[in-house]
């Protein structure tokens, strides 16, 4: 379930995809920083991506044995007594709870401790079920569960109300070395009776849920027969899809967003990296995260709105206005000829843990092209993922293999750039959908094909390709790279104070 549509792959136990099917939904953005969709157009899209993913697997249905799920985290759904949507969910990108993730911040708790010595995120799902209650209260008070997307799908697959230990550890401060869930914490900030709505089971990725209903299986296409299997934050599966299930590697999985995620076997504390979180990934390890906000849909929001002659292009030609772009912005210089673009468009996830901060372009001259634009997107998310990378550096943690997976991964330019500009190879597997794999291999795991997810883990992946660094490059692209950093510096006061002004 990721941000833009429902993906769902059919797969054997070697990890070999049979089928995979899509279907797109829709985001809303009522007002700047603010992002919604509709939980009952994710089923629709979810039948319809799994009915695509069998059909072109052309397996009998019968023979599908288990399945598991990820969904976007701090996706935020409010049910009713029915079971029905009191509101349309609050997605992982709406960021309009700033002032409610203040007050978590500022009660010290020793849960926070997950927040790599920054801020609580205006993303997480504690701060959004505090805004709905203090600014909606008529629907708070009809709202029976509250819940994150994967959960609600596990519910709508079995009947079954549980909350993901993936998701309470990652986004909902769960802990289960300090006895789960902190009650001081949510007192503290007057959230007790949101802690009443939380599904009661917190399940640890991987437990068998139940079987599919008579109603799920019918709608599915599928048998009752099916196990399905606890899943968990979609960036987390992913890793596991890449083989990164074990201490030792890091995973880039790119999308709408980019996410850097990790195993260490004990537990660790990163500034300006969330985590570690208690079993977030895989049973008994501690997961570590950081991510950036706007990526793949910074891209697509330039060529919506601001690739104005590359699309007349592509209209009159057979290429699409992407790869008009990224071919012009391979004629580019490094550096963009000293244009820079801050990839802060819905605030930044880390390492500042700034929902004020905004995205900018800077050092426009009328030199300046649709290709110098482009380039200088896909070169300030490179900067933005390497300033998380260097965070984690310095905390004694080596970056020397990050496996890759996502919509960049379609891009050879931004593959090139990242591998430059934080000067590490990037490894691609054979499977491009990173999270749908990983759902599979904590199904099989389930359905006792493997011992652990971390065994299946390792037996469905297989290296494709390697992504090498260019020395000479990354020492071109470093001048930039700083003055990327000195840019958020500079303008944040500034920033803070246009953002306060227009979300009054």
């Amino acid at each position: 379930m990721g941000t833009g549509s429902a993906r769902a792959g059919v797969y054997d136990f070697s990890g070999k995809q049979l089928g995979f099917g899509t279907a797109p939904w829709k985001t809303t953005h009522e007002r700047p920083a603010w992002a919604e969709q509709d939980p009952n157009e994710w089923w629709t899209c979810a039948v319809a991506a799994i009915r695509k993913a069998v059909a072109e697997a052309g397996i009998d249905p019968k023979d599908v044995v288990a399945m598991s799920m990820d969904g976007t985290s701090s996706t935020v759904v409010f049910t009713d007594a029915n079971d029905d949507p009191t509101r349309p969910a609050l997605l992982w990108m709406d960021v309009r709870s700033v002032v409610e993730a203040e007050d978590v911040g500022a009660t010290g708790d020793a849960a926070l401790g997950i927040c790599g010595g920054g801020a609580v995120s205006a993303e997480w799902g504690l701060p959004k079920s505090m805004w709905v209650k203090k600014n909606q209260p008529e629907i708070f008070e009809r709202t029976t569960t509250i819940c994150d997307e994967t959960d609600w799908l596990v519910h709508r697959l079995t009947g079954r109300w549980t909350m993901s230990e993936s998701h309470a550890s990652a986004k909902y401060f769960y802990d289960a070395d300090r006895g789960g869930w902190p009650t001081s914490l949510y007192e503290a900030v007057d959230a007790a009776d949101i802690l009443a709505k939380f599904p009661k089971d917190v399940l640890p990725v991987g437990t068998v849920v139940g079987n599919l209903t008579d109603a799920a299986a019918e709608e599915l296409g599928l048998h009752t027969g099916v196990l399905v299997a606890e899943g968990g934050v979609d960036a987390y599966m992913g890793a596991v899809g890449l083989g990164v299930s074990i201490p030792g590697r890091l995973a880039l999985i790119t999308g709408s967003s980019h996410v850097i995620t990790g195993q260490v076997a004990e537990p660790i504390s990163v500034k300006g990296v969330w985590g570690s979180f208690t079993n977030a990934t895989v049973p008994g390890t501690y997961t570590i995260d950081g991510g950036q906000v706007s990526t793949g849909s910074l891209v697509e929001w330039f060529l919506r709105n601001l690739a104005g002659a590359s699309r007349v292009e592509a209209m009159e030609g057979e290429e699409s206005i992407y790869d008009i772009l990224t071919r012009r912005a391979a004629e580019v210089p490094i550096g963009c000829d000293g244009l820079l673009s801050l990839d802060h468009f819905q605030g930044n996830r880390a390492p500042h843990y700034d929902a004020r901060s905004r995205g900018m372009f800077w050092g426009l001259t009328l030199h300046h092209t649709e290709a110098h634009m482009f380039r200088a997107i896909l070169e300030g998310v490179c900067y933005g993922t390497e300033e998380i990378f260097e965070a984690i550096r310095a905390a004694g943690t080596t970056v020397d293999e990050v496996i890759v997976s996502g919509g960049a991964t379609n891009n050879k330019l931004w593959l090139q750039m990242h591998a430059d500009v934080s000067n590490v190879p990037l490894i691609l597997t054979d499977v491009k959908e990173g999270p749908a794999l990983g759902s599979a291999m904590v199904a099989a795991a389930a359905a006792g094909w493997y011992e652990s997810i971390p065994a299946a883990s390792l037996a469905m992946t297989q290296v494709a390709d390697v992504v090498k660094p260019n020395p000479e490059a990354h020492e071109r692209y470093r001048f930039n790279y700083e003055a990327y950093k000195r840019s958020y510096q500079q303008m944040k006061g500034l920033m803070a104070e246009v953002t306060e002004h227009y979300t009054k």
